[in-house]
């Protein structure tokens, strides 16, 4: 018998230990399926069962019952606006009462700690881009940021070079400046 016959969904991977986790790794799981070299997407995170109680209908539509109380349903928004700076964009939103939390999953390049000390000194903006873009030990990487108005946050990062889902890490402070951003559209 296989280790997978011992989880929940038989993925082998062991269950996420918050809600946030899960719903940052659920989201992961989604747009992994979409593929790479898109652009940033905006989730709404809703408390399943509160969901349930308010709005029956939709639940029901995303095959929400009791055994998901407890847990945050994702829910996308609509397309980021094309051409927007990211944090201007976070800057303009604001979340009804309902809503629980968000997540924002980017897709960036990431250096090694290190680099920081070849890093051109005085490089402008564009400078910086362009040496980052073409740095030898640049990662490809797709970032879930997922935050709730409690402040807890949630971090999962996937390599490209590494697109499984067992190679997905995740912890609260792998990108601290976006989850503050995110925690930032509930102010």
């Amino acid at each position: 018998m296989s280790d997978a016959s011992f989880t929940p969904d038989g993925s082998g991977l062991l269950p996420a230990a918050t809600p946030l986790t899960r719903a940052a790794l659920e989201i992961d799981e989604y747009v992994g399926s979409l593929g790479w070299d898109l652009p940033a997407r905006l989730f709404a995170l809703v408390d399943s069962a509160e969901l349930r109680r308010s709005n029956p209908a939709v639940a029901r539509q995303l095959g929400l019952d009791a055994s998901n109380d407890g847990s945050l349903t994702p829910v996308e928004q609509d397309e980021l606006p094309a051409g927007m700076a990211l944090d201007k964009f976070l800057g303009t939103i604001a979340w009804p009462p309902g809503v629980a939390g968000c997540a924002l999953v980017v897709e960036r390049l990431m250096l090694p700690p290190n680099a920081e000390r070849t890093r051109p000194a005085g490089a402008g903006e564009a400078q910086l881009n362009d040496w980052v873009a073409n740095h030898p030990d640049r990662q490809e990487v797709r970032i879930t940021a997922a935050v709730l108005r409690d402040g807890s946050k949630e971090t999962a990062l996937r390599l490209r070079e590494k697109d499984l889902p067992r190679e997905v890490l995740t912890g609260p402070d792998l990108v601290p400046g976006l989850t503050d951003a995110l925690l930032a559209t509930f102010a």
